[in-house]
């Protein structure tokens, strides 16, 4: 046999082998998608609808509530639908990379992570057994009307749609401080990164809050979120630990966040964020625009936030509240305002037995020099963009503006 006959006896076998390739990574593409239809049918047809209490409950839901959790539905005191722009119980399904306890992972098949949720756990009183003097009178009656307002929200436009989610995407917001039993919804842009920092001191991972650097508050990965527990940790949790979350004006916390990410060097979101917004919503981009994502102007990030085809999707810095920590599904125990920060949050720290030399830091976590976004720093920002625009950048947040009590811009 000369080289000839050689080279092509292996060039045959080389095809050979390659066509055999192509058609086995085909069959397993076949039955793999055939696989996942049949999964997602199953999974659709598991759903469950909250239910008011005293209505029967269906079939699949005739089981006795998990261990820590009592067994009732939702409360509402009107079966009208919800007619607003959104929906406060509507609940989008966790993307399939959702992260999962390891333990779960193996313990249970993939339809349990769908099952009827017992929510919203009970809205305690709040214990003020920890509570000394009387300075506290005022702040304490306007978190009473702050919860009252927002529980009676929440049963005025009661919806009747299904819970379509993961429990553990659900809380996926939520971090937990298992010594003073405390759970935290954070909202970033409304105090969180101090309020990691106050978390890690509750929990003795340090002695003072003031010495907790930036990037050991987000990406340490020192606290722990309520879904890495399993079912069973994450239920007794939401309804036995004091569930707080601290919220900001919209508009406010939309600016401060463009801000933030957009008007300072950011290694991540002008590569990331920044490229996509000025391809999509620039003319005449020049290159190094194109190629850094830097520069970004104010009515191009807005554009970029209504467009039903953003280019890149969204980030839990401008997120709707309604969607980060679910509050009507989620019954939040003490609802502080960054308005009212440090008293609401020195307040809190009372209820919950803190050590009294722990206070809330006044200082601001990064760009120190910077001013504050104000009411009169937002309106700056606001006239950048049309009346449409700007009503329509409102209507974005209304849910959120209608669930804390927000007073409406004047668009």
């Amino acid at each position: 046999m000369n080289l000839r006959q050689v080279f092509v006896s292996v060039l045959l076998f080389g095809v050979a082998g390659l066509l055999l390739f192509m058609y086995l990574q085909a069959w397993i593409e076949e039955h793999h998608t055939e696989s996942g239809k049949k999964l997602q049918q199953e999974t659709i047809n598991q759903d469950f609808t909250l239910q008011p209490l005293g209505m029967p409950r269906k079939a699949a839901w005739r089981r006795s509530a998990p261990v820590g959790l009592s067994n009732h539905g939702m409360a509402v005191s009107s079966s009208r639908p919800w007619r607003g722009r959104a929906d406060p119980f509507a609940v989008v399904a966790a993307p399939s990379g959702s992260r999962l306890p390891e333990q779960q992972k193996t313990s249970e098949s993939p339809l349990s992570w769908f099952r009827g949720v017992y929510l919203p756990p009970a809205l305690h009183p709040l214990n003020k057994t920890f509570v000394k003097g009387g300075e506290w009178q005022d702040i304490d009656s306007t978190q009473e009307k702050r919860r009252a307002f927002l529980q009676d929200f929440c049963r005025k436009y009661n919806s009747r749609k299904k819970l379509q989610t993961h429990l553990v995407h659900l809380v996926s917001r939520i971090y937990v401080e298992d010594r003073h039993k405390v759970l935290y919804c954070e909202v970033p842009k409304a105090g969180c990164s101090n309020w990691k920092r106050v978390l890690m001191v509750l929990s003795g991972l340090a002695a003072s809050a003031n010495n907790i650097s930036h990037d050991d508050v987000h990406y340490g990965k020192h606290l722990r979120k309520l879904d890495s527990y399993d079912l069973k940790g994450i239920y007794t949790r939401l309804n036995m630990y004091t569930k707080f979350i601290f919220v900001r004006d919209p508009m406010e916390r939309l600016v401060s966040a463009f801000r933030d990410k957009f008007e300072h060097p950011n290694s991540y979101y002008h590569p990331v964020f920044g490229k996509a917004i000025i391809k999509k919503y620039r003319q005449n981009a020049d290159e190094e625009s194109l190629q850094t994502g830097s520069g970004v102007k104010f009515k191009e990030f807005i554009q970029y936030l209504l467009d039903s085809h953003r280019p890149i999707g969204m980030d839990i810095h401008w997120e709707q509240v309604s969607k980060l920590c679910y509050p009507c599904l989620i019954n939040y125990d003490f609802i502080g305002k960054f308005e009212t920060l440090e008293e609401d949050a020195n307040y809190f720290l009372q209820l919950v037995g803190a050590p009294a030399n722990l206070k809330f830091p006044k200082f601001k976590d990064r760009h120190s020099s910077d001013e504050r976004t104000s009411t009169e720093v937002v309106r700056q920002y606001l006239k950048e963009l049309s009346k449409e625009e700007r009503q329509l950048t409102y209507d974005f947040y209304y849910l959120d503006y209608l669930m804390f009590n927000y007073t409406s811009p004047l668009v």
